[in-house]
């Protein structure tokens, strides 16, 4: 790591080493400009390391538009067009990084995320970056071109690129840095929640559920129009897991999600064969689907004075459309993501280059497109950064 401030003007400065700012410096790099990266922190890639259980989920096979949130569902569509998952995974294989799928198109490393982030910082070396950590810029003004000031000098540039992240994990140095640059010149933004992060349960509801926190199953989980069928995973505090934290992202305040325990399956048809209908006889086929602390429970909770037909009825739709109402979530100390961000109405989707205020460049988590769980944020960074280094 390089953290010499030896020149002080470069063509541009990216701010915030991260995935987006790293892609963004090598693909600039590599096309002869001059390129600095200042990252806050002491180091690039704190989110890298972290992710993936610490093995990296670089991206996702299945790198689509589709899997996007955005105010402006087309707005992604170019840049992910222009760098793919392929293109990632060439880079990743030229590295010799020997990577797997774990599920569903999602890639990781079989040793650690550490390979990805040091192929990125040896691609920026190669490419001629000057690479400066604990370098935390005070202030961004612009004339002809851009002055940037930080307690290790000033820099010059005729770009800046704005990689700095969005607010989800302020312990590894989240700030709201980018969205106050936005606003300094005056760009909007379209307003910022946590993103793939856990529900907090109300009252009533974790004194039902969370002793059983540990407990996990299998689950169709819907919010609004949206579904997801993944792993749900009861805490102390409410519900986590794969499906829980894709559903967060479209969850809004005040409504309700709905739970399928038994996806695809006719909990009480075996019950309605018979001619015995008992509690021991439903709980016993309702008791196979589930882990069984959760199924007693649901079960004792979920249970009617007697088996009519009706009562079965009931029960097979309370199976299928059990309705929580979350508190809350978890907010940005345990969210993956930060939702919404620099409206894309403001940026070039070819480059990511301000519409109003040329030179200035928007990348990855700071704008308003959000990926699904499994790698398509990552994707994002990958793309956006490459599709602003090859405008610089």
């Amino acid at each position: 790591m390089d953290d010499e401030p030896s020149i002080r003007t470069f063509d541009a400065v990216i701010i915030g080493g991260g995935a987006a700012g790293l892609m963004c410096a090598i693909e600039a790099g590599k096309r002869g400009r001059r390129v600095a990266v200042l990252e806050h922190a002491e180091r690039c890639g704190k989110k890298i390391l972290i992710s993936g259980g610490g093995r990296c989920n670089f991206t996702n096979i299945h790198g689509t538009p589709e899997h996007f949130i955005s105010a402006n569902p087309h707005f992604s569509k170019s840049a992910l067009a222009r760098f793919t998952p392929n293109d990632f995974i060439a880079l990743v294989e030229k590295h010799g990084i020997r990577y797997h799928e774990k599920k569903r198109g999602q890639l990781f490393c079989d040793h650690s995320a550490r390979e990805i982030l040091t192929m990125l910082e040896s691609e920026c070396r190669e490419a001629g970056v000057k690479m400066l950590t604990n370098c935390r810029v005070r202030r961004i003004t612009r004339n002809t071109g851009f002055a940037i000031d930080t307690p290790r000098g000033s820099f010059r540039a005729s770009a800046v690129v704005i990689a700095s992240g969005g607010l989800s994990i302020p312990k590894i140095g989240a700030t709201s840095f980018g969205y106050d640059v936005a606003k300094q010149f005056h760009l909007k933004i379209c307003k910022t929640r946590p993103g793939l992060v856990p529900l907090v349960l109300d009252q009533q509801d974790r004194a039902r559920y969370c002793d059983l926190a540990g407990v996990s199953a299998e689950v169709l989980v819907t919010a609004g129009d949206q579904t997801f069928r993944e792993y749900f995973l009861i805490t102390h505090k409410g519900l986590s897991g794969p499906a829980i934290l894709q559903i967060s992202s479209y969850w809004q305040p005040g409504e309700p999600i709905h739970v399928d325990l038994a996806p695809g399956v006719d909990v009480t048809e075996p019950v309605r064969q018979g001619r015995i209908r008992t509690n021991a006889a439903v709980r016993s086929a309702f008791s196979g689907l589930l882990p069984a602390r959760l199924a007693m429970r649901w079960f004792d909770l979920h249970t009617p004075p007697s088996w009519s037909n009706e009562a079965l009825t009931a029960f097979e739709a309370a199976v299928h459309d059990w309705e929580l109402n979350p508190l809350d979530t978890e907010g940005y100390e345990k969210a993956e993501v930060t939702m919404g961000g620099v409206d894309t109405k403001e940026l070039s989707s070819k480059s990511m280059e301000s519409l109003k205020v040329p030179g200035l460049f928007f990348i990855g988590e700071v704008v308003d497109v959000t990926g699904h769980l499994g790698g398509f944020n990552f994707q994002w960074a990958w793309a956006s950064g490459a599709a602003a280094g090859r405008a610089l």
